[in-house]
């Protein structure tokens, strides 16, 4: 079979190696339909994406066909469309017992710490499968990032009372976006990509949008009749822009990273209590909220048209990857016609 391997950074190359065969107790076999590309994968492109190794073989947002049930498998069937939950424990230490299972200590995400679904076939744990039936492959390939959008929402303990500032109007931004709408809270998006605040304004009329600048606390303050958001998620991963939350956030107010990099967060402390603000993070998301997404996408009350702006195939994969740079790209998938 055919899989695509990210050899280098920048270096992507088509290979052949063996099907993966059948599966064992516990397992099942997947066909790969549809693969959402993630920020991710394109910092790993870039050599800039932190607790990474070369050579890998990408892709953790996926749509795919049910092949083969291995032994004791009963809540799937040949057949089936289905997503995956992408994290998965090899140590069952303090955080998994207490139901972190989404931060444990030998947390292996697929994709990212092992090779991925960029290939035509591949063997999962069963019990990290979710069936979705009913919804389409392209839905069915976005119900990860949307779950990361939901866990971070919950993160926030977000109310109709709040005021929440999302930074970063990519597809992780703009999932936490669709589920805090959900919430009925007034939602603002700022981020330095005009592109990307056209899309929010155009898909989400009721939201403010903001350009990132040296201006973003009046300019809240004048959007927001004098008041400061109570809660701010940041999805940038960018040092700057996350180190900017405190000035931005409300007295009393709840700072939530979802984006990471690589170095050190640095903040006034005095500027911190004075505000008695809260500071998370959140990383992944966990079964609960891939089940609460399938179940809202199914029902229609999650909608998530125009979300998938740009498509790729897998059979030249390689050359066209490049591609996904552009500043007009919310989110991409990648199409397997097998």
């Amino acid at each position: 079979m055919e899989s695509i391997v990210l050899k280098n950074p920048g270096e992507l190359i088509r290979i052949r190696k063996d099907h993966p065969g059948k599966p064992e107790s516990g397992e099942v076999l997947l066909k790969v339909k549809r693969l959402g590309v993630c920020g991710t994968d394109l910092h790993a492109y870039n050599a800039k994406q932190p607790f990474f190794t070369y050579p890998r073989i990408l892709g953790h947002e996926i749509a795919a066909e049910v092949i083969e049930l291995g032994e004791g498998v009963s809540h799937l069937k040949i057949g089936d469309y289905c997503t995956i939950m992408p994290y998965r424990n090899t140590i069952i230490d303090q955080a998994v017992k207490r139901g972190k299972t989404n931060c444990g200590s030998g947390l292996s995400v697929f994709g990212v710490h092992e090779d991925g679904a960029m290939q035509e076939f591949f063997i999962y744990n069963a019990d990290l499968v979710f069936q979705a039936n009913g919804l389409s492959l392209d839905l069915i390939s976005i119900i990860e990032p949307i779950a990361i959008g939901s866990h971070a929402i919950e993160r926030a303990e977000v109310t109709p009372n709040d005021i929440v500032l999302i930074i970063g109007a990519g597809p992780i931004g703009i999932a936490v976006l669709a589920m805090g709408l959900l919430k009925s809270s007034r939602m603002v998006v700022l981020d330095t990509n005009q592109l990307r605040l056209d899309f929010v304004s155009h898909k989400y009329p009721g939201v403010i949008t903001l350009l990132a600048d040296e201006n973003v606390v009046d300019d809240l303050k004048t959007n927001l009749n004098g008041d400061l958001p109570t809660i701010v998620i940041d999805a940038t991963g960018n040092k700057e822009s996350m180190e900017n939350c405190f000035e931005y956030v409300s007295p009393g107010g709840t700072i939530v990273y979802v984006g990471l990099f690589i170095g050190d967060i640095v903040f006034h402390d005095p500027y911190f209590h004075r505000k008695e603000i809260t500071l998370k993070s959140t990383r992944n998301a966990v079964a609960e909220d891939f089940q609460k997404i399938i179940g809202l996408l199914t029902s229609g009350v999650l909608n998530m048209e125009g979300y998938i702006t740009h498509r790729l195939a897998f059979e030249n994969l390689e050359e066209t990857f490049t591609s996904l740079y552009s500043p007009g790209v919310i989110k991409a998938v990648i199409e397997y016609n097998h």
